[in-house]
């Protein structure tokens, strides 16, 4: 019934807290992750959960930093902040960054769902993996053509049901197999692991400390959230300030004990294939999609399985799709001084050409057919995040203002040398940079920017503080 830029870019801030927290969980838990995590298991324990511990403090700080600035300014797009607060050349720089960043990305975790989807289901069908991805990225069009974010707020929480209650019927199958009650559940665990030392202390290896995951998962929140168009969209749709911090606690509470589960699933996996010898692929990321799709157990899983992971895939899908039209109408094309059916236009047309982009990224990666270059194309899309964080941790927490026309080569620079060091960090002494990359990532940026700065009391049209003082 609304199908206004209102509508689509905020939902007419009528969104209620409870269903955009409830959505936000499988927004937040793409096709990949659906199987990613419960294969981790069997190479890092459950030490995904020190991770998911920072998460929640995190989402703390979204939720009393970045959010009363987001609404007291009114943002439809997060990176008018920029603009304001440094520069016209800032704020092309932080939208060009997570426009790169999340076609990317998007477009990568959808093409692998889309193969594993095609390679265990499809296949089967005869159906040609175009017809597949076509037909997947038409359905998202086809319903976040009209009103966008008002839409997904609630398709979000339809998909994120049928996907947790997907991950607890297989998990009731699994454990049925072995034949586990609840306080066999709680205790099972094959061979070397142990949930209680593997959550809250060290695997042994230094790329895998407590705090070093702990303190990584804080950075990868506030950046991946609080700084992400894609999330933060929901979250601005919500009526006020407050709701809006009360959908924060509640979806970062909800967020832990769902990766518990989907950790606990993977445990309950390698136990089952321990006792029946079944051999397991290479890759964490097969195991589950091996279990679903031979049989071992049962049909149901299949079922359960396939509902769960287009879920996933469709619940991070339709939000990316919106938020990049959005950040794309907003700050690249600036469509907002524009009379409104004129707006409203141009705003479906960025849609279209976004979804049409989406499907030739898609098939392009599947023409490469390399496990590497996606491997590579993942990095740059977790790399060029940083430039992000060092941008607003400069606006928000120094009275300085940098030369803005010196911003996009910094933004440019950071990445490349946080590669080069970790090449060369690499080649001389064999350590491996985690998730603590971003947080270096985004110290070089603070640093450039600060390099190239001058002290003023005037931060110009907005205050670089949370306070109104």
């Amino acid at each position: 019934r609304h199908s206004d830029n209102d509508a689509f870019f905020r939902g007419n801030r009528r969104s209620p807290w409870y269903i955009v927290s409830f959505g936000m969980i499988g927004a937040s838990l793409s096709g990949v992750t659906f199987v990613s995590v419960p294969g981790m298991v069997r190479g890092i324990d459950m030490t995904y959960m020190q991770t998911c511990f920072g998460f929640f403090i995190g989402y703390l700080i979204i939720a009393h930093v970045l959010l009363p600035l987001y609404y007291r300014l009114n943002l439809t797009s997060i990176y008018t902040y920029l603009g304001d607060r440094i520069g016209k050349h800032a704020y092309k720089t932080g939208a060009s960054f997570f426009l790169l960043s999340k076609i990317i990305g998007a477009a990568a975790r959808l093409y692998l769902v889309c193969l594993i989807l095609q390679h265990y289901v499809f296949d089967a069908f005869h159906i040609p993996f175009a017809a597949t991805v076509i037909g997947i990225v038409l359905l998202i069009w086809l319903y976040t053509r009209r009103s966008g974010i008002r839409t997904i707020v609630w398709t979000d929480s339809l998909q994120t049901l049928c996907l947790l209650l997907a991950l607890g019927l297989i998990l009731y199958e699994v454990s049925g197999q072995l034949d586990l009650d609840f306080p066999g559940l709680v205790t099972c665990h094959p061979g070397k692991m142990s949930t209680a030392v593997s959550l809250f202390l060290t695997t042994g290896t230094a790329n895998r400390t407590f705090f070093k995951q702990f303190f990584s998962g804080i950075s990868y929140t506030i950046v991946m959230t609080g700084l992400d168009q894609d999330m933060m969209q929901k979250n601005l749709s919500c009526k006020n300030l407050r709701e809006a911090q009360k959908n924060m606690y509640c979806y970062g509470i909800s967020f832990v004990p769902v990766n518990f589960l989907f950790l606990s699933l993977g445990i309950l996996l390698l136990l089952f294939a321990s006792q029946l010898n079944i051999p397991l692929p290479a890759a964490g990321d097969e195991i589950l999609p091996l279990f679903a799709a031979e049989g071992h157990l049962g049909f149901a899983v299949l079922i359960f399985f396939t509902i769960g992971i287009i879920a996933a895939a469709f619940s991070s899908a339709d939000s990316a799709l919106t938020a990049l039209t959005t950040s794309f109408c907003i700050d690249i094309a600036g469509i907002s001084h524009l009379s409104g059916k004129e707006a409203e236009r141009r705003r479906k047309l960025v849609h279209f050409c976004i979804s049409v982009l989406f499907i030739g990224f898609i098939l392009l990666f599947k023409a490469v057919n390399n496990k590497s270059v996606i491997d590579a194309i993942y990095t740059i899309a977790s790399y060029t995040y940083g430039p992000l964080l060092g941008l607003f941790a400069f606006g928000l927490f120094t009275p300085m203002r940098p030369r803005d026309r010196f911003v996009p080569y910094i933004a440019i620079a950071s990445p490349l040398l946080c590669y080069a060091i970790d090449r060369l960090v690499f080649t001389s002494t064999g350590y491996q940079f985690g998730y603590e990359m971003l947080m270096f990532n985004g110290f070089l940026t603070f640093m450039g920017l600060t390099c190239l700065s001058i002290k003023t009391k005037n931060y110009g049209n907005t205050q670089c503080r949370i306070c109104s003082k």
